[in-house]
């Protein structure tokens, strides 16, 4: 089976897909430094730095009759139950899911995968998904979809996302399982290397410690890791982590600490948010504006570390500057969530 990923950011649905069997031949990513992550870590695929509007034709050079699957996640912000802005219908990247649509009638697929956020049922009563079902129907496609959750797919995340799944030959998908074994954020991180706020370490050895399956299977023979970038705060940001018990947030900060918010009362409860680490992670989302917190050091996330949090291997590289690597890796598909729905479609 071959597979072309449009919206691809880093490459987490790729990465999936690939360890399912998927022989990923194409991907559109229209920021130049997402691009250069999935080609850096999908040498074998094409890369279309561009506007997916701007596609015309998808050539994959692929056999006659060789099984086809397009797959991606269409931005997902505006469909966030956290976003009280533009979670509407007047918002233009809400609608980018009709590209989805248009190429799915260029390439005609024999399957199609469609991921997002799981507010996006809720979102205009229903409009999006109704449109999305609605149209792959239209076109030839048996739907189903459902919302799985990450940390039941052996990723240490609670993380839910909707995966909307199309047969062009009217077969039922089966959705996944899952299981009850939860990987926490301790096994998932605690062999990385002790880092200072601001670290810019890029590359650097592995900790000396006992390892749990998880991080074994990331690190594979690696004896160094990369991407050990950690956002600079000041001082006074730093000040209020001290105050933060794992699985608290802001409301442990003292008040007289908090005088930049107008009125801190009215914080989202994921601002300031340290990690426990014996429980899966929070959502690994924009983790530097939401202030993410380490478990045990008082800095926020390095890149390595919300990459393990989302189940990238530690061979997984990641391209551009500080900011935009963060984005990448908040953006991704878990890949071992990916990896559970292609293996099922394989």
């Amino acid at each position: 089976m071959i597979g072309v990923e449009l919206f691809s950011g880093a490459g987490g649905m790729s990465l999936g897909a690939e360890m399912a069997g998927v022989e990923i031949k194409l991907s559109v990513e229209i920021d130049i430094y997402a691009a250069a992550t999935f080609k850096q870590n999908h040498k074998n695929a094409a890369v279309l730095n561009q506007d997916i509007r701007q596609i015309k034709n998808l050539d994959t050079k692929g056999k006659k009759n060789e099984p086809k699957i397009l797959f991606g996640g269409p931005p997902c912000q505006g469909f966030s139950r956290s976003n009280h802005r533009t979670r509407n219908r007047i918002n233009p990247n809400n609608w980018l899911f009709e590209e989805f649509i248009r190429v799915t009638k260029l390439w005609h697929p024999d399957w199609v995968v469609l991921e997002n956020v799981e507010g996006i049922l809720g979102t205009e009563q229903g409009l999006f998904i109704e449109k999305i079902l609605e149209s792959l129907g239209r076109i030839g496609y048996k739907t189903s979809h459902q919302i799985l959750n990450a940390m039941n797919f052996g990723v240490p995340q609670n993380r839910e996302r909707l995966f909307v799944v199309g047969s062009f030959h009217g077969e039922k998908f089966s959705f996944p399982k899952g299981n009850s074994s939860l990987v926490t954020v301790k096994e998932a991180i605690h062999d990385l290397p002790v880092l200072e706020n601001g670290s810019n370490c890029y590359e650097a050895p592995y900790k000396k410690v006992q390892i749990s399956s998880y991080a074994k299977k990331l690190r594979g023979n690696l004896t160094t890791a990369k991407n050990h970038q950690v956002s600079k705060n000041s001082d006074f940001v730093i000040e209020r982590y001290k105050y933060i018990p794992q699985g608290g947030n802001w409301i442990d900060i003292p008040k007289r600490l908090m005088g930049t918010y107008t009125d801190s009362s009215r914080c989202h409860s994921g601002i300031y948010h340290r990690l426990d680490e014996k429980k899966p992670s929070v959502v690994i989302g924009n983790y530097r504006k939401n202030m993410l917190i380490h478990p045990k050091q008082d800095r926020g996330l390095s890149v390595r570390e919300a990459a393990r949090l989302q189940s990238f291997p530690d061979w997984f590289e990641f391209k551009g500057y500080l900011g935009n690597q963060q984005q990448q890796v908040g953006n991704a598909v878990p890949p071992l969530l990916a990896k559970a729905v292609f293996k099922n479609i394989v």
